[in-house]
C-alpha cells in the first residue's frame, strides 16, 4: 500500500498486489485504480466473465499497451491457462478461450508495476510503501475508490489512522 506522503502520482493511494517478487525484482498490479474504458472494447471474448464494474483497471505505469488478468478460480486444481499467485486467486492467459477457465471473478488490468532489483526494498525502507496482507475480495471490491482507506482502517493502530490523511495537507 502507498503511503499517504508517496509523491509519484502513478502510485499515489494506491493498493498494489503483488505478483511475483525474485532478486531481479518485483511486479505487481494496481488493484484500485479503474478507467471507464469498457474491458468489451478491448478484450470482447472477456467482457461477459469481468466483475463489475466491467472496466479495465489500470494495473500501474509499465506497458500500458499490455493487459494481464487476475482471477479466482473454484476447487484445487490449475485450469489450462491460470497460473496461481495466492490460494484460488491467479494470473489468466488472456489467449486462452475463456470459457474454458470457469472463473468465478475476474479484473482485467492495463499495465502494471514493476521495479527493478532492490528498489521497492530501498521504496520501502524510506517509509514509501506499507506491506499488508491480503484479505478476502480485496482484488474485487465493489468500492475500489474506497479500498485504500479501508486496507488501512483494519489494520488498526498508526496505519488506521494514516486513512484519515488528507489528500492535500497543505489544505488542512
Amino acid at each position: 500500500m502507498a503511503a499517504p506522503a508517496l509523491g509519484d502520482p502513478n502510485f499515489a493511494r494506491t493498493v498494489v498486489l503483488l505478483l511475483d517478487h525474485t532478486d531481479d525484482g518485483a511486479l505487481g498490479v494496481v488493484i484500485n485504480r479503474p478507467t471507464v474504458v469498457e474491458v468489451g472494447s478491448v478484450l470482447p471474448s472477456w467482457q461477459p466473465f469481468t466483475n463489475q464494474p466491467g472496466v479495465l483497471f489500470q494495473g500501474g505505469p509499465v506497458a500500458l499497451d499490455s493487459a494481464l488478468g487476475l482471477a479466482v478460480v473454484p476447487g484445487d486444481d490449475e485450469p489450462v491457462g491460470w497460473r496461481r499467485v495466492v490460494d484460488h486467486l491467479g494470473l489468466v492467459d488472456l489467449d486462452t478461450p475463456p470459457e474454458i477457465l470457469g472463473v468465478d471473478r475476474l479484473r482485467i488490468f492495463a499495465g502494471y508495476a514493476g521495479w527493478g532489483p532492490g528498489q521497492l526494498e530501498n521504496e520501502m525502507a524510506e517509509g514509501a510503501w506499507y506491506v499488508v496482507g491480503l484479505q478476502g475480495d480485496d482484488a474485487f471490491t465493489d468500492h475500489p475508490d474506497q479500498l485504500w482507506r479501508d486496507v488501512l482502517r483494519r489494520q488498526g493502530g498508526d496505519l488506521a489512522l494514516m486513512s484519515t490523511y488528507p489528500e492535500d495537507p497543505s489544505l488542512n
